[in-house]
């Protein structure tokens, strides 16, 4: 039997408009979809209706498949001759692992494509109005893991480059880490009153945004009860979202006129 093949898709940061059209197409076609947790469960009803649908989520401290039975899922799937499709939340070479199964595909003669998504470091602050390079705020940013450590517990982030080298800084899933990481880039010489903001459910209708500085925004969340997915956006970037905020505004808006 010929292999089938699998297409690494970007499912976009949750906004199922944000889908990109190839990665409509892949899901369209595909005979397994391999779904993550933060994919919108709306992008499945494109599916077509005998596809196979696999729920391969992980949360902290709760895998639904561990990294390796995924690993065997897409090479098994697509060695029985099926179009699988690996739908990951934003974009797939992001912090989504795609390096790992795509070589772990490549070793097993198996065909493969990467299909970019939009990454939520850039679509949540745009949806909360804030846009991550200005030209009188940004020239630069990064995006960097809310968690960056290795197996043995030892924190490889380079700090001083981070807090003085880059004007916007977005940590994906660092809330849970968020008291470490003010800490740190205040140690290594972010000025303590640099503008955060964190967006929790960015781009759904569960979005939420507070803002605050390196400073108190520790405070704020554990007041707001924020928790993951959300996305800490530090830089003076932030300062902007009250004058062009505007996904928001549109949602409460049409929660009042129905």
């Amino acid at each position: 039997m010929k292999p089938g093949k699998v297409y690494l898709v970007g499912a976009g940061p949750g906004d199922p408009k944000l889908l990109t059209v190839y990665g409509l197409e892949c899901i369209q076609k595909a005979d397994v979809i391999a779904y993550d947790r933060l994919v919108n469960p709306k992008l499945l009803e494109y599916a077509k209706p005998e596809a196979e649908l696999i729920y391969c989520g992980k949360s902290p401290g709760k895998h639904q498949l561990i990294q390796e039975e995924i690993h065997t899922l897409l090479v098994d799937k697509s060695l029985d001759g099926k179009m699988v499709t690996r739908l990951k939340g934003g974009d797939p070479c992001v912090f989504g692992r795609v390096g790992e199964e795509a070589e772990i595909l490549r070793e097993h003669g198996i065909e493969y494509e990467i299909v970019p998504g939009v990454t939520a470091g850039i679509a949540a602050p745009a949806y909360a109005g804030i846009p991550v390079t200005h030209r009188e705020y940004a020239s630069s940013f990064a995006i960097v893991t809310g968690h960056g450590s290795d197996l043995r517990g030892k924190d490889y982030l380079n700090w001083p480059a981070l807090a003085q080298g880059i004007d916007t800084i977005a940590f994906y899933m660092g809330v849970s880490n968020l008291d470490y990481i003010c800490k740190q880039l205040i140690t290594h010489g972010r000025y303590v009153k640099t503008p955060v903001a964190i967006i929790e459910w960015g781009t759904t209708e569960k979005q939420r945004t507070i803002t605050g500085d390196l400073e108190n925004i520790q405070d704020k969340v554990k007041a707001e009860q924020i928790q993951n997915p959300a996305m800490v956006l530090v830089g003076e970037v932030v300062q902007l979202r009250e004058k062009i905020k505007w996904y928001e505004k549109m949602i409460e808006v049409e929660r009042v006129t129905g």
